[in-house]
């Protein structure tokens, strides 16, 4: 259940130019999983509602969640200058999450999940990696960057077998992550993804039959289903709305490929 809490910034730091890590102490951490998200508020009272931010890792004593986050405009700028001992308010833990017991049963007897994250999509992938590789699971990681900022991918490799792609062909291969995926002849059972709009897409058609779940966290505004800037059309007709959309901040944002239309 969301509740709003206080937390408390054990560090924060920058992982390449505009990319920062900011570690809380937060009894959300106690709940939280990959693929959910919390909101953030600052202290700017001409700002109301909290800023959406994926978790990219959780303590193992699950007393502390992790948050590594792209500044993108005056409330995140906020958030970069926070340091150490600085309380802030959170409002979480938010969202469905990636469903490791489903992905885990899709992978038995294939070579494995394949996770795909792209620029700021990464960082929630690794919490992902690690909770499957917890599980038991076999994880291949692909992350696809823009240069040769390789923020968190040396940690990718403590979980899985991990490929680059970057879009200046600085590292790994020069294209996406699907150009990865094909240039290395990568197999895999099921796909997990979170990255831009465009990729999400080409990775709904790529996966075919295979099972995809994806993120579509990039779309949303407030995070708490209040502003309705983050609707995406269903396959399905929602049982409530009686209508083919879906909010993806309270019903995602993971979903499978298969039930929304991008």
């Amino acid at each position: 259940m969301k509740s709003k809490s206080k937390g408390k910034v054990i560090s924060q730091k920058i992982l390449a130019p505009g990319i920062y890590d900011l570690e809380i102490e937060t009894t959300l951490a106690s709940s939280a999983h990959a693929g959910q998200f919390v909101g953030v508020f600052t202290d700017d009272a001409s700002l109301l509602l909290p800023r959406p931010i994926s978790i990219c890792g959780v303590s193992d004593d699950k007393k502390s969640i992790r948050l590594v986050y792209r500044v993108a405009g005056k409330g995140t700028d906020k958030f970069s200058r926070l340091k150490e001992g600085d309380e802030v308010s959170l409002l979480g833990v938010l969202g469905n999450g990636y469903d490791t017991e489903k992905i885990k049963q899709l992978s038995n007897g294939t070579p494995g999940v394949l996770l795909l994250g792209g620029g700021i999509g990464i960082p929630p992938m690794l919490e992902l990696a690690k909770e499957l590789k917890a599980a038991g699971v076999k994880v291949i990681s692909v992350m696809g960057y823009r240069d040769d900022k390789t923020f968190l991918l040396d940690e990718f490799k403590k979980y899985s077998d991990t490929y680059v792609a970057s879009e200046d062909g600085s590292v790994g291969t020069k294209g996406n992550v699907l150009d990865a995926v094909r240039e290395n002849n990568i197999d895999f059972g099921c796909i997990c993804a979170c990255g831009p709009l465009p990729m999400l897409k080409a990775i709904k058609t790529f996966a075919g039959e295979k099972t995809a779940f994806i993120s579509l966290e990039e779309r949303m505004a407030c995070g708490v289903g209040a502003c309705l800037g983050c609707v995406v059309k269903t396959t399905a007709v929602d049982h409530h709305s009686h209508v083919n959309n879906a909010r993806i901040c309270t019903d995602g944002p993971v979903f499978e490929a298969s039930e929304v239309d991008l």
